[in-house]
C-alpha cells in the first residue's frame, strides 16, 4: 500500500494583509552557551520501497556577524565553527588586511540572536575599510552578497606570481582523500569543504561550512594563522568554480583553484586575467583544464 506524501504552508499567523495565508514562524533562539555545529530532527524517510521513522542530523547555519574595531561590516549565515578563522580570512581575501599582521586580535561572542567575531585590526586597515564602505547582507549560497555597483564586482586583483607544478595524480590523490577530511559533511552531507592541498596532493588542512565561499575564508584564515606560504599549495574545493571562488584565491596570492564541478564563465575569464590556474571536474582521474594549462603535458599541469 503507497502512502501519499502532503506538503504545505503553514499558516499559524492567520491571514495576511491580502487575504493569503501568512507564514509566521520564529526561528529558535541561539543558545549562546553551546552553538552546535548539527543537530538532530526526526525525520520520516522513504527506502527500499517504504517509510522509515528515522533520525537525522542537519547542519547549522547562524547569523554571524564581523566587526572591525567595534564597526559592523558583514552578516553572513555560516556554519558555526571555526570563526576566528573565518573572520580573518574575509578580511584578507576580501582585501580588507594586505598581510596577516594586520589583525591584532579576533573575539567570539554568542547571543540568542547569532555570533559575532570582533575583530582589531591596523589604524591603516581600518582607515581603508571606512574608505570602501559597502552595507552588505550576505546568504549562504551567494558570492557577491550586498555589492552596492557594478564597480565593486570585477574588483582590481593582485598579479599572480609563479604558476604551481601540479601532476595530474597529485589532483586525483586529493580528490581521492577529500572525503575522510570531511567530518561535518560525513553527518550531514550538507555542507561544502575548501582543502589546502600541497603539491603532491596530500590534503594538509581543510575547513567546512554551508557557504562555500565562508569554507573558503575559513581556510585562508586557518593558513593565515598557521603562517603557511599561499603560494605554495592549491584549494580544492567541493563545489562549483564560481567567480568570488577565483577572486579570494588571487588576492591572497593562491596560484591553482581546482573544484569537483564545473567552473562559470565569469570566473574562467577572472583567472585566466588574474594568472590563476583553474581546473575543474576534479573526480577520479578526471579533469577539465580551463586556464592555466599552456604546458600540460602527461605528467603535470
Amino acid at each position: 500500500m503507497s502512502e501519499t506524501l502532503h506538503t504545505g504552508r503553514a499558516t499559524p499567523g492567520g491571514d495576511g494583509a491580502d487575504g493569503g495565508p501568512v507564514c509566521d514562524v520564529a526561528p529558535v533562539a541561539i543558545d549562546p552557551a553551546s552553538v552546535a555545529t548539527h543537530a538532530g530532527f526526526e525525520v520520516r524517510r522513504f527506502r527500499h520501497g517504504g517509510w522509515q521513522q528515522a533520525s537525522d542530523e542537519l547542519a547549522e547555519e547562524v547569523p554571524v556577524a564581523l566587526e572591525f574595531n567595534g564597526i559592523s561590516h558583514v552578516v553572513m549565515l555560516a556554519t558555526p565553527a571555526d570563526i576566528e578563522d573565518f573572520a580573518l580570512g574575509f578580511a584578507l581575501s576580501e582585501g580588507i588586511l594586505r598581510q596577516r599582521g594586520e589583525c591584532y586580535g579576533v573575539d567570539v561572542s554568542a547571543t540568542t540572536l547569532g555570533v559575532t567575531a570582533h575583530v582589531e585590526i591596523s589604524s591603516r586597515a581600518f582607515a581603508g575599510l571606512k574608505e570602501r564602505r559597502r552595507n552588505l547582507t550576505g546568504r549562504t549560497g551567494c558570492g557577491l552578497c550586498g555589492t552596492e555597483s557594478l564597480d565593486q564586482v570585477l574588483r582590481p586583483l593582485p598579479a599572480a606570481g609563479a604558476p604551481l607544478r601540479v601532476s595530474h595524480a597529485a589532483l586525483a590523490a586529493a580528490h581521492a582523500g577529500l572525503a575522510k577530511h570531511q567530518s561535518l559533511n560525513a553527518v550531514t552531507g550538507a555542507v561544502h569543504g575548501a582543502a589546502w592541498c600541497s603539491s603532491t596532493g596530500e590534503i594538509l588542512c581543510l575547513r567546512e561550512d554551508v557557504g562555500r565561499h565562508n569554507a573558503l575564508d575559513k581556510l585562508i584564515g586557518a593558513l593565515a594563522r598557521e603562517g603557511q606560504a599561499f603560494d605554495a599549495g592549491f584549494v580544492l574545493m567541493t563545489s562549483r568554480a564560481s567567480v568570488e571562488i577565483v577572486q579570494k584565491a588571487a588576492q591572497v596570492g593562491i596560484p591553482m583553484v581546482a573544484a569537483v564541478s564545473a567552473a562559470t564563465a565569469l570566473a574562467v575569464r577572472t583567472a585566466a586575467a588574474a594568472g590563476v590556474t583553474l581546473v575543474g571536474f576534479v573526480r577520479g582521474e578526471q579533469c577539465v583544464v580551463y586556464t592555466g594549462g599552456a604546458t600540460l603535458d602527461s605528467h603535470s599541469l
